[in-house]
């Protein structure tokens, strides 16, 4: 039986830990500034500002998005448990009344309303340079492109998570953490497309290699908001569209969190298992 209040407590102390993290910091005001000057960019590509305003704002936050948030959840949830593990605060944190599955949930829910604030920063100041300029125009479509990057912020720390529990030194996961999102990174658009060549994939079996990776996961369904199709994307995207219809947002929105839940459940075992070893 979970205890709410010790997972508040948790959850409040993770969110003071994030504060004081360097990278955490970093990231932060990276993200922040990154976004504003997206933001910046695509209105002044523009000849009017207003009516492209959002949608052609979120267009260009995308790919900031895959190459930014993912590593910041993975490193992270990379460092949370090895961390603490290595310094010693994980064996006083275990000594108190509570269990391992409120240590992992407070860390887990703490991290994420950290990473949670550094999104609302980062496309908050975007959207109110898009507004001040007058631009109202798919907002809707914008905030359902800020919940997708949450749930793949989500995803990402789940399996930064992952790797703590599994790794005993916080170098070697923040290591594990780091090849992980080259490789995932890496498994896009060029990867997709090279492996599709290679094993001469026809577009059902491409379309469905590219649902194992979270990265493309979003993308898709972040396009998918913003432009209601995915004939950027090519012949898998037309194909993904007549094949699954009004239903794929719902797919790719479940996969997505799967790609949080599983890793957690699974962090949550081994970590049952080893505990503070």
């Amino acid at each position: 039986m979970v205890d709410i209040a010790n997972v508040v407590i948790l959850t409040q102390k993770e969110i003071r830990d994030a504060r004081r993290n360097r990278w955490f910091i970093l990231f932060s005001i990276a993200f922040a500034g990154l976004a504003l000057a997206l933001g910046w960019l695509a209105l002044s590509g523009v000849g009017t500002y207003g009516l492209a305003g959002f949608g052609r704002t979120g267009a260009s936050l995308i790919n900031l998005v895959l190459l930014v948030i993912p590593l910041m959840g993975l490193t992270l949830g990379a460092m949370s448990l090895a961390g603490e593990r290595e310094r010693g605060t994980l064996l006083y944190l275990l000594t108190q009344p509570i269990s391992q599955g409120e240590l992992l949930l407070g860390k887990f829910v703490g991290l994420g309303l950290a990473i949670l604030v550094t999104l609302v920063l980062g496309f908050g100041l975007s959207g109110l340079l898009i507004a001040w300029q007058g631009g109202t125009t798919q907002a809707g479509d914008y905030l359902t492109m800020v919940s997708l990057a949450f749930l793949l912020a989500l995803a990402s720390l789940s399996l930064g998570f992952l790797i703590s529990a599994a790794v005993a030194k916080s170098a070697t996961a923040v290591g594990t953490a780091l090849f992980i999102w080259l490789v995932l990174v890496f498994f896009g658009d060029l990867g997709l497309m090279g492996t599709a060549i290679v094993l001469r994939l026809d577009i059902s079996q491409l379309f469905s290699l590219a649902l194992i990776n979270p990265l493309q996961l979003f993308k898709m369904a972040a396009i998918l908001a913003i432009r209601s199709n995915l004939e950027v994307l090519g012949p898998a995207g037309v194909y993904a569209v007549r094949t699954y219809g009004s239903q794929l947002q719902i797919l790719l929105f479940g996969l997505l969190v799967a790609w949080t839940a599983v890793p957690l459940v699974i962090t949550y075992f081994i970590f049952k298992k080893k505990g503070v070893l």
